[in-house]
């Protein structure tokens, strides 16, 4: 079944106006099957360098095979022959025209070095991440646009319970996981994803053989998602030289498995702590990784807010990709301490904080980290929430609120208002 994607419409757009538009995201997170869709609605040629055939005749003339297609192309998966890139500039260069090119992508070619730089000015780049909570349900979430809103549109009643959250969590985003009838298979799923990623496409890209270290390292990055990115620490634990580690998370990074999330630092008042945090990019994956089941949840509960942040880093990543205000997302944290899991920034500088706690009740201590970056901030400071496990939306002073965590999907729209 075919389930619409937040993101359509972006890319849509993204076509009428750019000569090249390039969705990429990790393998198996649907890119293929929107990109034929698109094809059949808009009239696109299509091909795909998975097939060996076509990835031979591009490799050995990139020019011709493009100049070969009367219609627009969509070419997936095209990290795999870099040589295309300046081919496709040559093409657009000499007649610019609107959609001519739509290309996917599982490796991030802002982070691949010298692929994005031939179509500078010419590329539209859009990320496709796995399902979010609200496409499943077909809706399309509207809290981050809510947040920075004048009026703040407040949940009541809501009913979703601990253990649907946690099947969420455990289930993560990727589309064919949702269709798998039990925790064995789905754990089969993970196993085979992981081995053709890191055998294949990170070879693929990186030239470099031998990369048995990775699924070492990935386990132990899901041990310290959340946590500060410690490169000496983390470099002792792999068994890896810094360098190599270093070089191996920014592979990581460039296949959509790991995010690096960056302080949030301006010259305020206050000693800010700059090193970036680790996340995982999907729970489901994480969960994996870190031997996580709905069982161990029950017998150690504690580790659910470990889990729980990462889950909302991902689902406002995915949000943000379609909502109005397309913020950028930092961490907060003092050299004294306090800290916000999650500050969203508009382009006028105005700032959103958002605290996570794997609780059902909220105290005014849990906002002491907002509340200190609200006295520092004065108007730049929009509004502040705690989203946590309740029932309803809790005004906490001004612009202060704990907030349903279930407020990612269910404040939203249908998707196709």
């Amino acid at each position: 079944m075919f389930i619409t994607r937040n993101i359509t419409l972006e890319i849509l757009d993204a076509l009428s106006t750019s000569p090249v538009t390039l969705l990429n995201g990790a393998r198996q997170t649907g890119k293929s099957t929107l990109a034929k869709w698109i094809a059949e609605q808009q009239n696109y040629e299509y091909s795909t360098l998975d097939d060996f055939t076509i990835l031979d005749i591009v490799s050995r003339d990139p020019v011709g095979y493009l100049k070969a297609f009367k219609r627009p192309i969509i070419i997936d998966e095209v990290q795999k022959a870099p040589q295309l890139f300046p081919a496709i500039k040559q093409i657009v260069d000499e007649k610019r025209l609107p959609g001519k090119f739509f290309l996917t992508g599982s490796a991030n070619i802002l982070i691949l070095p010298k692929l994005s730089e031939s179509l500078v000015g010419r590329m539209e780049i859009v990320t496709l991440w796995p399902f979010a909570c609200d496409e499943l349900i077909g809706r399309k979430g509207k809290l981050i646009d809510s947040l920075f809103a004048d009026d703040f549109e407040m949940i009541q009643d809501n009913h979703f319970s601990r253990e649907e959250l946690i099947e969420k969590i455990i289930n993560g985003g990727y589309p064919e996981i949702q269709t798998l009838p039990n925790e064995r298979r789905k754990e089969a799923w993970f196993n085979s994803y992981l081995t053709t990623i890191l055998q294949r496409d990170i070879r693929d890209i990186s030239q470099i053989e031998g990369l048995q270290e990775l699924p070492r390292l990935l386990r132990l990055i899901a041990a310290q998602a959340g946590s500060l990115v410690n490169i000496s620490s983390l470099s002792r634990d792999a068994g890896l030289v810094m360098m190599t580690l270093k070089r191996y998370l920014s592979l990581l990074e460039a296949t959509f498995l790991v995010r690096r999330l960056p302080a949030w630092f301006q010259n305020i008042s206050k000693r800010l702590v700059k090193a970036p945090k680790i996340y995982l990019n999907d729970t489901g994956l994480f969960c994996f990784l870190a031997g996580i089941t709905h069982e161990r949840i029950s017998r150690e509960p504690q580790i659910l807010g470990h889990i729980l942040e990462n889950f909302v880093m991902q689902e406002l990543f995915k949000q943000a990709t379609w909502s109005q205000i397309r913020p950028q997302i930092y961490y907060y944290r003092t050299t004294a301490g306090k800290e916000i899991d999650f500050i969203l920034e508009n382009r006028a500088g105005e700032i959103v904080g958002i605290e996570v706690k794997a609780t059902a009740t909220v105290k005014m201590d849990d906002f002491n980290g907002i509340l200190e970056l609200k006295e520092v901030l004065g108007k730049k400071f929009i509004r502040g929430i705690v989203l946590y496990t309740g029932t309803k939306t809790v005004p906490f002073g001004d612009r202060m609120y704990a907030v349903p965590i279930s407020s990612l999907w269910q404040m939203a729209q249908l998707q196709n208002e």
